[in-house]
């Protein structure tokens, strides 16, 4: 009897060793971030897709590729104007269209804008839009989704990845003092 008093707190104390952290039962790695990324460009191809088609079907305009991922054909142009640079204010209208030609926001509603280059928020396909163009110039431009609103949309009238076509028109642009001294 006193070997087995003896014994319990010995295998009590045995089997009391370190703890063992659990190790997971998967591990998951970058699947999802890879999956996203999958998606978001399979997207993409498929609006550029859609893009090149109208572009194909439209015989009527000459279209430029901005390099920043928009397409655009001139409705006005004028070689002398002047060329909007970052802190310049502009003066411009604009509407936006859906690329089956319904319009979402007209340019009566949203009205004439004054912009200073690079240092308000637009979408990122009007404020590099607002570059190429210049004063006295109008253009239509077909954005992708991401140059566009993009995942999030708008949140009132353009939902989740739409591409967009937009009429820019640029009133006037009024060189800052800095811009003028170069």
């Amino acid at each position: 009897m006193k070997k087995l008093l003896l014994l319990v707190p010995l295998l009590g104390m045995v089997a009391c060793g370190q703890p063992e952290p659990r190790k997971p039962i998967k591990a998951s790695g970058n699947s999802f971030l890879k999956e996203s990324a999958a998606r978001s460009k399979k997207l993409l191809e498929r609006e550029e897709g859609l893009i090149r088609t109208i572009i194909a079907a439209d015989t009527t305009h000459v279209y430029n590729t901005s390099g920043e991922g928009s397409w655009y054909f001139y409705l006005d142009q004028n070689e002398s104007g002047l060329l909007a640079e970052p802190d310049d204010l502009v003066t411009l209208t604009y509407d936006i269209v859906s690329l089956e030609n319904d319009t979402i926001y007209s340019q009566q509603e949203i009205g004439i804008i004054q912009y200073k280059v690079d240092k308000q928020e637009l979408f990122p396909g009007l404020r590099n839009s607002v570059k190429l163009l210049r004063e006295n110039e109008r253009a239509t431009f077909l954005f992708t989704s991401p140059m566009a609103f993009g995942y999030p949309g708008d949140k009132e009238r353009i939902g989740t990845n739409v591409p967009i076509k937009s009429t820019i028109q640029i009133l006037k642009v009024e060189k800052q003092s800095e811009n003028n001294e170069e």
